[in-house]
């Protein structure tokens, strides 16, 4: 009797272990959920990024929000609902009417995917407004909360929600612009070059495609698995992408470069802007990402700001020609 459970604990153990090498030989890999703490991370806030830049950049100065009457605010309006979740997004206009509809422009906040706050870009927003924009901040759920590919299922709905919505702003549904600094230029690349694609999209604010104007791309990937990305470096701690994906690069590759704007770029991609800081490696990706735009005669600039943190849009002396830039482009797209 003892032999022969001997025996039957030997053949499961050995049945256990064939599984694991079949498991680790395929690639197929658990979705890891450990990130979803359900607590906000406020790792990465406008203050937090000044105070570690300010050693090596000690004339750097926060923007202040703008205290213009020249800018109509409405903040706290639910674009979307899941489940008991209240999915928000502020708008700031210009007071002065006008018979001609204007420009919108989604702004986008960074932090890793799992960090940052769209407050961070009211300063923005406010300015933006005052030059005649309309502009728009949405909160998107970050990965403490849910995985990829649910912020952008969630800021698909913000566009959608703009688009609905166009009327009481007067905004041209035909100029609805997105924006985002870091990883939220990367979420803004990355709707940019996915319009129409119902793979990347939710039912929230119903079935509706919102063609993009443009993009203006602060300081984004274009790529997870470029070699000059240095994102997925899990030998410290998880890595920012590791933990809005759930697998490490290793173990699912294909959904890192799938989660890539390089991967979707073509002929039906917006005009875009890039703005970016003197780290190479915050905007990995871009010379090919560029070549393709090229090659398809999509309308394209680049700006750099050579000796630049990577935070220069949140403070002066950026923050202003970052404004300008803007602007600039979004008056002259073909």
């Amino acid at each position: 009797m003892i032999d022969q459970c001997l025996a039957g604990l030997f053949f499961r153990t050995k049945l256990f272990f064939l599984l694991l090498v079949t498991l680790f030989a395929s690639g197929s890999y658990a979705q890891s959920l450990s990130g979803i703490t359900n607590v906000p991370d406020t790792s990465f806030t406008t203050w937090s990024a000044y105070t570690s830049t300010l050693k090596s950049y000690p004339d750097i100065k926060i923007v202040p929000e703008f205290k213009s009457k020249a800018v109509k605010e409405q903040r706290g309006v639910t674009y979307c609902t899941i489940g008991e979740r209240n999915l928000q997004l502020d708008v700031f206009s210009p007071a002065r009417k006008s018979k001609e509809k204007q420009i919108a422009v989604v702004i986008i906040h960074g932090g890793g995917w799992r960090s940052g706050n769209r407050t961070q870009h009211y300063p923005m927003a406010q300015k933006l407004a005052s030059l005649g924009y309309v502009c728009f901040t949405p909160e998107y759920r970050l990965s403490t909360e849910a995985l990829y590919p649910a912020a952008v299922y969630d800021l698909k709905a913000a566009l959608k929600w703009v688009y609905t919505n166009a009327a009481q702003y007067n905004v041209d549904t035909g100029k609805i612009c997105v924006a985002g600094f870091s990883a939220g230029g990367e979420l803004a690349a990355f709707l940019g070059t996915t319009v129409g694609n119902s793979k990347y999209d939710s039912s929230c604010n119903g079935q509706l495609t919102v063609p993009i104007h443009a993009v203006v791309d602060i300081d984004g990937t274009l790529s997870f698995v470029h070699p000059e990305s240095s994102e997925g470096d899990d030998t410290k701690k998880p890595s920012a992408g590791t933990l809005w994906f759930g697998y490490a690069k290793s173990q699912n590759p294909e959904l890192w470069k799938d989660a890539s704007p390089l991967t979707h770029v073509g002929p039906k991609t917006s005009p875009f802007l890039f703005i970016n800081s003197g780290v190479n490696r915050m905007h990995a990706g871009r010379d090919d990402f560029m070549k393709v735009l090229r090659q398809h005669n999509i309308h394209a600039i680049i700006q750099n700001f050579g000796a630049s943190p990577h935070s220069f849009c949140l403070f002066e002396p950026w923050f202003e020609p970052t404004i300008n830039f803007i602007d600039d482009f979004l008056k002259h797209i073909p």
